[in-house]
């Protein structure tokens, strides 16, 4: 008798299944939940792409043993924290977020960062390439040494990607462990964001975080070589669309929502053409008479077609109450205890609606599916 098909079998019939992880410091506790209700649904991932904190929670994921990922995660976002001070004036009826997020911007958060004294010493203090940032990234490097495994990590079980931003070159690199061996600096690197944390070094090259180049790495699937069928999961943390800002204060959030959301809409429409073409060669291709698909140049031309189905799934995480722009340091017990809670449930909403099966036309090569939040935000346009 043939075994029973699990979960993780039934979503592969689509293809592999990609997690794709945006950068954004805080808010990264969002996609903590994705991947737990993705766990607990059992489907673990084939490939894990992320940029910043995306890096650092693919890292997390691929560097355990599938039974020992979540609570690695659970550690991580467990161990970062502000200390007492920030805590409590978080939790102060008015203003309370905006003197707790003042606090860690001048003591740093355990078990990630710390202010650099020398930094402060002024703009033009010599302080060294791979030391000039505000603040030190040294508790960091100590606390996902403790919590990756980088063996594991480079099994390729799942592949993972991280996206890191060539400092001279200007050039976006995507480390990938099916090519070359990860270690702790390339982690480090994707989220160097500047001024805050200093470039890190690889391989004679200095990189800074990819998300100031491209907060969005979904692009590393589009432009993989081979293309495969693929079921990706695309976590948005950043909101692309918002209400127009009355005030400075909303100026300074709109902004960073706009920059950190890195052109997804502008990458979906794009690729969904892309797709769209490649799909409509193949056919055409198809209908050529035999003679004509034996010449050279006819071949070549073909070999621009491709067949290949991509099922993309979009999570976007909810604002939280109170959001502003330091909300990417609002590392906060509550906040980051309500953000992973939206992304497990969300997840947990796209698992039970299965919109990968519901009917498509055939000469999409790729198919959208948007979240309940990401569909009530495309409406709200």
């Amino acid at each position: 008798m043939a075994a029973s098909k699990t979960a993780s079998d039934d979503l592969h019939d689509c293809g592999q299944v990609v997690l794709v992880l945006q950068g954004g410091g805080a808010l990264g506790a969002y996609q903590a939940g994705v991947y737990q209700a993705l766990h607990e649904g059992g489907v673990e991932p084939d490939w894990v792409i992320g940029t910043s904190i995306g890096a650092i929670n693919a890292s997390l994921i691929a560097g355990n043993a599938p039974e020992d990922r979540l609570a690695r995660l659970q550690a991580f976002w467990g161990r970062i924290n502000r200390g007492f001070l920030a805590e409590s004036l978080h939790a102060l009826p008015f203003g309370g977020p905006i003197l707790a997020n003042a606090v860690t911007m001048a003591a740093g958060v355990g078990g990630f960062f710390r202010p650099n004294p020398w930094a402060w010493a002024g703009l033009n203090m010599p302080l060294g390439a791979e030391q000039a940032g505000f603040y030190s990234t040294h508790e960091l490097a100590g606390t996902l040494t403790e919590l990756i495994d980088f063996n594991l990590l480079n099994l390729g079980a799942p592949r993972v990607t991280v996206g890191a931003a060539n400092v001279s070159t200007s050039e976006m690199r995507y480390f990938d462990s099916r090519t070359s061996s990860l270690t702790l600096s390339h982690v480090m690197a994707s989220g160097a964001l500047p001024p805050a944390f200093p470039a890190v070094r690889i391989e004679g090259e200095l990189y800074w975080d990819g998300g100031i180049l491209s907060n969005t790495p979904v692009e590393a699937v589009f432009d993989d070589i081979p293309r495969r069928n693929s079921l990706v999961f695309a976590v948005h943390i950043w909101n692309p669309n918002g209400d127009e800002p009355d005030t400075l204060w909303k100026v300074f959030s709109r902004q960073k929502d706009l920059q950190y959301a890195s052109r997804a809409k502008t990458h979906i429409r794009r690729q969904r053409e892309l797709h769209r073409l490649r799909h409509i060669i193949a056919e055409l291709a198809k209908r050529l008479p035999e003679e004509a698909q034996r010449d050279n140049l006819v071949s070549e031309m073909a070999a621009f077609g491709c067949l290949t189905r991509m099922h993309v799934v979009r999570l976007l995480a909810p604002p939280a109450v109170g959001d502003d722009h330091t909300k990417d340091i609002d590392f906060s017990t509550t906040t980051v205890g309500s953000r992973w809670e939206a992304g497990y449930e969300e997840t947990r909403r796209a698992l039970a609606r299965r919109p990968w099966d519901e009917p498509f036309d055939p000469l999409e090569g790729f198919i959208l599916h948007e979240s309940a939040s990401a569909g009530e935000m495309m409406a709200a346009e």
